[in-house]
């Protein structure tokens, strides 16, 4: 087969030779370059014109790795074979494809499967004709793979501004790119560049054993004041098939430290004017970085603040009112620095109200005034009965009667601190006879046996003592007394026996007054009641209405016993009873009296009794007696 081959190729050779005058000229033409991503399918395409057309040609790919000129063959093909390089990197992975013809223009495909970055190198397609010669292109083969996405990290230390030389700022790195990624240093959007001396950026490449590059870059540089606000980061900009591509790290600050050059001393809390019994926080913050280690003063007296520099001030109290000194002490620059403010305590004292009691008499005035001290501007309210009755200092009264004596409270207020206030009392009393309160003029109606509440209230000064007595000259004692310091109140409870009226006597030093109430008895009424009878007597009974019922029931009792009685003496006299043997004399001596009639009459009281045949009237207790009699 190979002799073969080779016998083809010298035949071709000869043929083509002897015929290059002849026929036109072989014209191959390529893409200068593919570009494709690792792992990707390269297609690089051979476009030749020939007359020979394509089973007159012979073909054949080979690759270049610069800056090595020598030539790999890793594909042939010819009008009676085409062949595929065995032991070469490209052996199972490419194909050749004729994608057909356009007159004497033909077109072969060479794809490459799963792109190594090994794969970047220069392709050369070589057309051979039987009568036209031989041309060949070349085609560079560009593989890409993009960078892991870009980590910054800043130094954790601070760094000082009086540093001699540039100090670290931060690291930057992108891993695992191709071709080599790039990594540029911003500060505030600004692009760095490599200064002596001042701003310096060391940039590692690395290749991995993958053949990808990663890249590391250490940005150092001399910092200023300014500089503790600064944004640093980095842009990593890197190739793909068709153009350029950009990634950005997040933003990073650092620590800068500078000394201090002024300090601030201010009141933290509360917002606003400060009052005694407040916790104040005063503060103090120099303007360098770290905090100098700070004092606090108020006049000579040194205060302690914590680490933060605040100062606390608990319950606070005018005592602390005054200017407040914060000083520092910067070791690094031996420089001393020193601020201060002014804290005003505000204050209200108890309020005072002059006089604290008074006595007045009827018609009489009076005048009292209410005042505080305070290191502001106050106002003054007076308050009876929660009600407001004046407002300022000074409170004027004329013309007191009793409804003028009480309690009189004075606020004093700050009106630009809502919460400070303070109160003091007069207690007013006003001396006159007593007055007692009318009672209703319409008389007071009650059943009989009933009782009645009576109440009278006193006012007066000295407190008026109250007495209670009654038209039948009866001295009532009363059931409640309650006196408090300008009035008194007392009940009575009457029972209604009859028509009354009840006196209230009121009295104290100055006089005495007294009221009268009119009780009016509310007599039972009487309804006409049946009539009941035994043998030639009837009773008749009346009752009140409520009461019908229990009269009912004490005259039958008292029928049953009026009986029991006449049927006892009805025997007696007959001798049935007692065993005597006199009895029937007895007997004949009253048979004139063997009749009894019971009569029951009522007239609002019940009385039963018993009658004679003679019509004499006897009592139960004649009859008792006459028993009596007989048994003797």
């Amino acid at each position: 087969m190979a002799l073969l081959k080779k016998a083809f190729v010298g035949l071709f050779m000869v043929f083509h030779t002897c015929t290059w005058g002849a026929w036109a000229v072989m014209e191959v033409n390529m893409e200068d370059r593919v570009e494709v991503f690792r792992k990707d399918t390269a297609q690089i395409t051979c476009m030749f014109k020939s007359a020979d057309g394509l089973g007159g040609v012979m073909i054949q790919w080979v690759y270049v790795a610069p800056p090595s000129t020598e030539r790999h063959r890793i594909y042939y093909q010819d009008s009676t074979m085409h062949i595929v390089e065995k032991g070469t990197l490209f052996s199972d992975r490419i194909s050749v494809n004729d994608t057909g013809a356009t007159g004497e223009q033909r077109e072969l495909v060479l794809t490459i499967r799963d792109v190594t970055l090994n794969d970047a190198l220069d392709f050369i397609c070589v057309v051979q004709g039987l009568t036209d010669g031989t041309d060949e292109g070349l085609t560079q083969l560009k593989v890409f793979e993009t960078p892991a996405f870009p980590s910054i990290e800043r130094v954790h230390t601070g760094i000082s501004v009086t540093n001699e030389f540039p100090s670290k700022i931060g690291s930057c790195e992108a891993k695992n790119g191709f071709p080599r990624p790039n990594i540029t240093w911003y500060r505030d959007n600004t692009p760095l560049q490599n200064i002596a001396n001042e701003v310096n950026m060391l940039s590692l490449v690395t290749m991995e054993a993958s053949g990808m590059y990663s890249v590391k870059s250490d940005l150092s540089m001399m910092v200023t004041k300014e500089d503790k606000d600064s944004e640093f980061y980095c842009e990593v900009t890197y190739l793909v098939p068709g153009g350029t591509r950009m990634t950005e790290t997040p933003r990073i600050n650092i620590t800068v430290y500078f000394p201090t050059t002024s300090i601030s001393v201010w009141v933290e809390s509360p917002k606003g004017d400060v009052k005694e019994g407040d916790t104040v926080e005063l503060q103090c913050r120099g303007d360098g970085n770290p905090q100098p280690p700070l004092s606090f003063y108020h006049g000579d007296e040194e205060k302690t603040a914590d680490s933060n520099g605040v100062l606390v001030l608990k319950g606070a109290s005018r005592a602390d009112s005054g200017t407040y000194k914060c000083e520092s002490w910067d070791f690094d620059t031996d420089v001393q620095t020193m601020g201060n403010t002014t804290l005003m305590v505000n204050y209200l004292d108890p309020a005072v109200v002059e006089p604290e009691t008074r006595t007045l008499s009827l018609g009489e005035g009076m005048t009292a005034t209410c005042n505080a001290l305070s290191s502001l501007h106050t106002k003054a309210a007076w308050f009876k009965d929660g009600q407001q009755v004046h407002k300022g200092h000074t409170l004027t009264l004329k013309n007191a009667m009793f409804d003028t004596a009480g309690t009189y409270v004075c606020v004093i207020t700050v009106p630009s601190i809502e919460s400070m206030e303070t109160s003091d009392t007069l207690r007013l009393f006003v001396q006159g006879p007593p007055e007692i309160r009318e009672p209703q003029n319409t008389p007071i109606e009650e059943h009989l046996e009933k009782t009645v509440n009576l109440s009278c209230h006193a006012r007066g000064y000295p407190v008026p003592s109250i007495s209670w007595s009654s038209s039948d000259a009866q001295v009532l004692k009363s059931v409640s007394h309650k006196a408090t310091e300008d009035a008194i109140h007392s009940v009575v409870s009457v029972k209604v026996t009859s028509d009354i009226t009840a006196f209230c006597n009121a009295s104290n030093d100055h006089g005495s007054e007294a009221v009268s109430f009119s009780i009016k008895a509310i007599k039972l009424t009487t309804k006409p009641a049946s009539t009941t009878t035994t043998s030639t007597t009837s009773s008749t009974s009346t009752a009140t209405e409520g009461s019908g019922v229990i009269i009912a029931v004490i005259i039958i009792c008292i029928l049953l016993l009026a009986i029991l009685g006449s049927v006892l003496y009805f025997l007696y006299k007959k001798g049935k009873i007692c065993g005597r043997s006199g009895k029937q004399d007895l007997t004949k001596e009253k048979n004139n009296k063997d009749n009894i009639v019971v009569e029951m009459k009522s007239d609002n009281t019940e009385e039963a009794v018993l009658l004679g045949v003679n019509g004499d009237k006897k009592l139960p207790s004649d009859q008792s007696n006459e028993y009596l009699d007989v048994q003797k």
